[in-house]
């Protein structure tokens, strides 16, 4: 038996899994990340060297896991969040915190304002150095705010010009290799550390979406899906670069020269939501939970699973990180009256969610001139049968999850599979490793209740808050 590893950096934690060659999950761990640096509205840093140091013990508690021999591990697929941008010394460490994609800075070029600083580069370029000790970075986790990248092509730009308006010299910036490639190979100093094979080969893979995009098994077969994470985003497969679109851009792809369609509108701070609400419940809720030998969110599912489809007219609007240029935006909870209890907000937010990407997805796919047959659900929100039921009855198409939700680490990994050469091509690979757990067919009834409300209500419903948040914005920032 041979395995591979998936590693999956996000917003919120680092998780690490082992899989075997047909895609099942042999053992994971999870860590946490620390609380964001947010000491005002502009500023979104990971503290101290939270990134490696969360690596080292997930990847610990991973190795102490695994019953295997570790000479059988053939390749890690190193992936991690899109968006951040990270400063290095020129041996690689950090010169300056890591900037998360919340960060409002982002939107501006290099300040030189940072001592020591001897490289730019992402969070998989970071990750790459402390693991291999190469200064190669996947060219699928670049999105502009880098350096002159060409998004055709994907490689940097061969004139010196073109590096002037980032305040930066092409020497800064990492080599890049395509997906699927060689990265490096775990050193000594890194085996010491996290406990993973030392001389075992680092497998390019993507940004944290795209990743998942490959492990959720996107197909040209009508599926699109929606991503469950702190950033919720719907996303269909895509052959060609296109720059022109206005409903949907083109991403970088976990298959070389290919993209992934994703929507013009997602949500900021989606899954947090949720995780806001149950944290916002209390002590008492939990220990609830805790004498029944269940979870809060086994909970709040049992009663939502009660409330009717539109939750009695209580509206979420989840605007709960505001864009950069709509600082005024806000969340806002519409229509409360006396039947309205938590089941009903903790529903409701579901639904804003499976709304938000059904109106996303729906302009996504007309200016495409696709018809979507199926949504796939991926992430940790898709383990629950109300949500998907929500978002097979919102969108009016079945919905499906996967048998390994952590979609992200399991596209991970088929880029190792592939890179080490264990299968030929990607879609053989997403044959062998992706299978479908179950599917939710809608219930039409439903559908048309939620049709309703999209469109008499939630299409509009900007244009009498935002004129709202705009005087409280004023007056509380």
């Amino acid at each position: 038996m041979k395995y591979v590893i998936g590693i999956d950096g996000g917003t919120q934690s680092t998780k690490v899994g082992i899989y075997d060659l047909e895609g099942n999950l042999v053992c994971e761990e999870k860590v946490l990340l620390r609380p964001l640096y947010v000491p005002d509205a502009d500023t979104a840093e990971h503290p101290d060297d939270d990134l490696w140091d969360s690596l080292i013990i997930a990847s610990k508690g991973l190795m102490d896991k695994f019953k295997g021999d570790k000479k059988d591990i053939i390749g890690i697929g190193l992936g991690s969040i899109r968006c951040c941008r990270t400063y290095l010394k020129k041996d690689g460490t950090l010169a300056y915190p890591v900037i998360n994609w919340m960060d409002k800075r982002l939107a501006k070029p290099f300040q030189n304002d940072i001592p020591d600083v001897a490289y730019i580069s992402t969070t998989t370029g970071y990750l790459t150095v402390r693991m291999t000790g190469e200064f190669k970075d996947t060219a699928a986790n670049y999105e502009g705010i880098y350096g002159p990248f060409d998004k055709k092509e994907w490689k940097w730009s061969d004139n010196p010009e073109d590096y002037k308006e980032y305040n930066i010299t092409r020497d800064m910036l990492f080599d890049l290799v395509m997906p699927g490639e060689i990265l490096g190979y775990v050193t000594k100093e890194a085996a010491e550390a996290t406990h993973l094979p030392e001389g075992c080969p680092v497998i390019a893979t993507a940004n944290d979406k795209a990743a998942e995009g490959l492990g959720a098994g996107i197909r040209d077969d009508g599926s699109c899906l929606v991503s469950l994470g702190t950033y919720i985003g719907g996303m269909v497969r895509g052959k060609e670069y296109n720059d022109t679109a206005v409903d949907y851009w083109s991403n970088l792809s976990a298959i070389p020269h290919e993209y992934l369609y994703e929507t013009s509108v997602g949500i900021r701070r989606g899954m947090w939501s949720v995780s806001w609400f149950k944290e916002l419940l209390g002590e008492e809720l939990e220990k609830k939970a805790e004498s029944l030998g269940i979870s809060v969110e086994e909970i709040l599912e049992k009663e939502a699973k009660e409330v009717a489809p539109g939750s009695e007219g209580l509206i979420t609007l989840g605007e709960f990180l505001a864009p950069n240029n709509m600082p005024y935006r806000k969340a806002m909870f519409i229509g409360f009256d006396g039947r309205h209890k938590r089941a009903h907000m903790y529903r409701s937010i579901l639904e804003a969610i499976a709304m938000t990407m059904k109106m996303s997805v729906d302009a996504m796919c007309k200016e495409m001139g696709m018809n979507p047959t199926q949504v796939i659900v991926s992430g940790g929100g898709s383990n629950s049968p109300l949500f998907m039921q929500i978002f097979a009855d919102v969108f009016g198409i079945k919905s499906v999850r996967n048998v390994v939700n952590n979609a992200a680490g399991l596209g991970a990994a088929i880029n190792a599979a592939v890179g080490v050469g264990a299968y030929p091509d990607y879609d053989t690979a997403m044959d062998k490793m992706v299978r479908i757990r179950d599917s939710f067919e809608p219930n039409l009834e439903n559908t048309k209740i939620y049709d309703k409300v999209i469109n008499y209500i939630y299409k509009d419903i900007k244009n009498y808050s935002d004129p709202v948040n705009k005087k409280i914005y004023e007056i509380f920032g």
